[in-house]
């Protein structure tokens, strides 16, 4: 059976592929560039990006060589802003080591590349097993098993896997069932053929089991239950929670704080905030003072934002504040004053860049339009 589902999804795969800007670029680092961006984020989305992202750092040296301010700024609305991070540390890592081969050499070095195996790729900051295995097959044509979310479903309907995804005994169960099936010598096409018919055919709700080529081959398909297949674990309740934020604006400048380097948004800068319980006005003050030593008076609400992370939601409620004492900018590495016309310089997440934009287009925040209504 495994001969036949490859030979027919093979064969479709050559007359149906999508065209996509990575399979245009046969080099290593644009393949690495479209998985990691490819990680959590769909295919439409991420073409935009993946094109702005080529020609600004065409190469593993000029990405090493940015600044990660740049990276973070061009990655912007992706989400997940550690992957970018991490795409820039893996880079540098990679020219450091081809410039110790290259002392060695006496001057006659190569230029930085991926390693081929999915071991060493492993070893990379950012690549797990998968995104090892993808680079290794559709790169450097390696006989490496893949398995994402389209694939996972692929497999899920096609062998009726009754393990509900994410637990470890169907995790065990699809990369067995990956690595048995694979198409010696044609990884690569092998593993897009799945990607793209999980994207096209094999979709989570209501899939077009009439134009799959391997309908014949699903036990799913066969039973009729391809719709109760992948089984899913029962979703734990999202979390909410409210939040204030502080607009201050002095002499035609706005604060903004830069975030830990690690963690939620790392290194991305924002408007000073914090979460509060019952009262975001009255609340903001105090928050604002014990977080960023920072006293304000709290005036106007400018706004209310919401936003849905993987993991929670978040409620904003977002004030233009006068400032009551200046503040030394030299003692307080994270805090910045900012033009406002310059704001898009900064990389934000999508509450923080709602913020500023509403900042550059709306008066309400002004200093001789603030007055206090909270």
């Amino acid at each position: 059976m495994s001969r036949a589902i490859s030979t027919n999804l093979l064969n479709w795969y050559n007359q149906n592929k999508r065209t996509l800007p990575w399979r245009d670029h046969p080099d290593s680092y644009a393949v690495w560039v479209s998985e990691i961006m490819l990680q959590q984020t769909r295919v439409d989305t991420v073409i935009a990006y993946f094109e702005r992202w080529m020609e600004k750092f065409p190469s593993i040296e000029d990405l090493a060589a940015a600044d990660e301010q740049d990276v973070l700024n061009l990655w912007e609305g992706l989400g997940y802003y550690s992957r970018a991070r991490n795409l820039h540390k893996a880079a540098k890592m990679l020219v450091d080591s081809s410039l110790s081969l290259r002392e060695r050499a006496e001057g006659e070095g190569k230029d930085a590349q991926l390693p081929e195996d999915t071991k060493s790729l492993m070893k990379l900051p950012g690549i797990g097993r998968y995104t090892a295995a993808a680079i290794s097959a559709m790169a450097f044509g390696q006989d490496a098993a893949a398995l994402d979310g389209n694939i996972r479903r692929v497999y899920a309907r096609v062998f009726n896997v009754e393990e509900p995804l994410g637990t470890k005994d169907a995790e065990n169960i699809l990369w067995e069932l990956a690595e048995d099936i694979l198409p010696k010598g044609k990884a690569g096409d092998y593993n897009q053929a799945l990607m793209d018919l999980g994207s096209a055919i094999c979709t989570p709700r209501k899939p077009i089991c009439e134009e799959c080529p391997i309908r014949q081959d699903c036990e799913a398909y066969q039973l009729d239950i391809q719709e109760m297949r992948p089984v899913r674990k029962t979703k734990k309740a999202v979390p909410h929670h409210v939040h204030a934020g502080a607009v201050i604006i002095s002499d035609g400048k706005v604060l903004l704080a830069q975030r830990p380097k690690k963690g939620l948004l790392g290194g991305m800068w924002e408007f000073p905030n914090g979460r509060v319980e019952e009262n975001p006005a009255q609340e903001l003050a105090s928050l604002i003072e014990g977080g960023y030593q920072v006293q304000i008076k709290v005036v106007n609400l400018l706004g209310e934002i919401d936003h849905a992370y993987t993991h929670f939601r978040v409620k904003e409620y977002v004030f233009c504040c006068e400032l009551r004492e200046l503040i030394r900018l030299s003692q307080k590495e994270n805090l910045r004053w900012v033009d406002l016309k310059n704001l898009d310089d900064y990389p934000m997440g999508k509450i923080d860049r709602q913020i500023a934009q509403r900042v550059q287009t709306s008066t309400l925040c002004n200093q001789q339009n603030l007055k206090s209504d909270v």
